[in-house]
């Protein structure tokens, strides 16, 4: 990396304020309803991959036993 932008870029971090730091929960606007937010948007991801295996299994259901199958499994 050039010695010029190194120089440049730790002087923008020297001066930066930190007084946004102090109180982050000021722009975020966290209310009782953020927990809901954030529990509908995980939903989702739980309940997806559940309907995708009941769906497989029971599109696997309908297909029955291999021909040559009996019930009690491969005889040798």
């Amino acid at each position: 990396m050039n010695s010029k932008y190194l120089t440049a870029a730790l002087s923008l971090f020297a001066f930066a304020c930190n007084a946004g730091a102090a109180d982050s929960y000021r722009y975020l606007h966290v209310t009782l309803d953020t927990v809901w937010y954030i529990f509908l948007f995980l939903l989702p991801g739980v309940l997806l991959p559940l309907a995708v295996a009941a769906w497989l299994y029971w599109r696997h259901a309908k297909r029955g036993k291999a021909p040559g199958q009996d019930a009690k499994g491969d005889k040798p």
